[in-house]
């Protein structure tokens, strides 16, 4: 995995290149992905991120979300990183981005360019426990309502999505990729 970021404008333009963690620190907007699979049910994979990861870790989220490699295009880099993380090869769309901003108590900072991606798959995960100790397979609408019982329990970006960008989702569930 690449630990360096590309960094961009709010219209989604490279401006540079930085280290992961000092993009994180610096507070400076970054490309990201997210990727949702969905299985023939139209569930979605989650995962539940590692305890150690940087930050979130024990927290449920997306299939799998990562930054892209500079060089390397947005759709290979999350098909690598799907692989990586998931031990998952399957073709990948883009539906949506969107910026978003947190802050962490370990004085990280997510900023975002977040391109969301969707994909089918129908199978068993081959977690790398370095990225994940945990997968379920959940409708959208029973995702929407724990998140809205337990946000707690959900990165950041995962409620976001959910939450600010839902319609998406329900289009996926009602007409398949």
């Amino acid at each position: 995995m690449s630990n360096q970021v590309i960094l961009v404008d709010e219209n989604d333009n490279e401006i540079g290149i930085e280290e992961k963690l000092s993009a994180h620190k610096k507070k400076l907007l970054h490309r990201a992905f997210s990727i949702f699979l969905f299985n023939k049910s139209s569930e979605i994979l989650l995962q539940k991120r590692a305890p150690k990861k940087y930050h979130s870790g024990n927290l449920w989220t997306n299939t799998c979300c990562s930054h892209p490699i500079p060089n390397m295009s947005l759709k290979q880099s999350a098909k690598k990183r799907l692989f990586e993380e998931m031990g998952i090869d399957t073709e990948l769309i883009k539906v949506f981005s969107f910026i978003y901003e947190t802050e962490f108590t370990n004085g990280l900072h997510e900023y975002e360019y977040d391109h969301v991606l969707f994909g089918q798959f129908d199978g068993i995960p081959k977690l790398n426990p370095d990225e994940a100790v945990d997968y379920k397979w959940i409708k959208i609408s029973d995702l929407k309502a724990q998140i809205e019982l337990n946000p707690e329990k959900f990165t950041v970006w995962l409620r976001i999505m959910i939450n600010n960008h839902y319609k998406h989702f329900k289009n996926y569930e009602n007409n398949s990729l």
